[in-house]
């Protein structure tokens, strides 16, 4: 039975196309303990830096975003397109916290969309592609409530609290973290340029993915230019353009590194 329920025509053809197996996951609480906080030993290296205040932003999408749940998943249960043409096959679940009010499978629509480009990690000698739930898989992303996605962030390391409150998604050792917030609500200046949300949303998956492969943080490379995906835009644009791709015309956009 279809469970997938979309919010727009572009949704609805792809949501439609993937069909709606939906599976569970309840967290561990070794899964959801607090890790070290940021600046103490065992902290990730990818951590946000904090801040005195977290950043205000403006409602993107009508209804309230439920600031915690459960712990408990569900999956897109489906077998998705192979994303790129050649290279090293990597495969990913995608899990929606429950009550969160998203779906898994919109979920995964707007992931694929990310991941498949043109301009994604693919366009670099990388093959992706949505596993189920059961299946061998080298990551899996995760759309989490913030209060969520800062215990599992912290279980693996990174503190992505700003201002007290979990503020940022992050990458923990196998799982891509996406807070809810964050997917809903965009960021400030991403808002006050009147960027996309759907620009954003990209952004932040290739952003996690790319911690995911392996890649670090950058700098912006010039005032006026596009921000390098593995930039923090999610924190900060510092003069570069808001930019949700690793490769454009073809090649890896990159800027100076951290």
């Amino acid at each position: 039975m279809a469970l997938v329920l979309a919010v727009g025509a572009a949704v609805a053809v792809v949501a439609d196309r993937r069909g709606a197996g939906v599976g569970t996951e309840v967290l561990t609480a070794e899964e959801l303990a607090p890790g070290p906080a940021l600046g103490q030993a065992g902290a990730s290296p990818l951590a946000s830096p904090p801040a005195a205040t977290a950043p205000s932003v403006v409602l993107r999408l009508p209804g309230p975003v439920p600031s915690a749940g459960r712990g408990r998943f569900g999956y897109d249960d489906r077998t998705g397109p192979v994303l790129g043409d050649a290279g090293t096959l990597r495969r990913y679940r995608v899990a929606v916290e429950s009550g969160s009010g998203e779906e898994p499978g919109e979920f995964a629509a707007a992931v694929e969309r990310a991941l498949a480009g043109p301009g994604s990690w693919v366009d670099g000698g990388l093959r992706l592609q949505q596993v189920p739930a059961g299946s061998r898989h080298d990551f899996t992303v995760y759309l989490a409530t913030a209060a969520t996605a800062g215990r599992m962030c912290a279980a693996g390391g990174v503190n992505i609290r700003v201002g007290g409150r979990p503020y940022t998604s992050c990458r923990a050792p196998g799982k891509v973290i996406i807070n809810l917030d964050r997917w809903r609500l965009s960021v400030p200046h991403y808002v006050g340029a009147k960027v996309p949300l759907s620009v954003y949303r990209t952004y932040v998956v290739n952003h996690e993915v790319g911690h995911q492969l392996g890649h670090r943080h950058e700098r912006c490379p010039g005032r006026g230019r596009a921000a390098p995906v593995m930039m923090q835009q999610t924190l900060f644009l510092n003069g570069c353009v808001a930019n949700p791709w690793p490769y454009r015309d073809g090649r890896r956009y990159a800027g100076p590194r951290l």
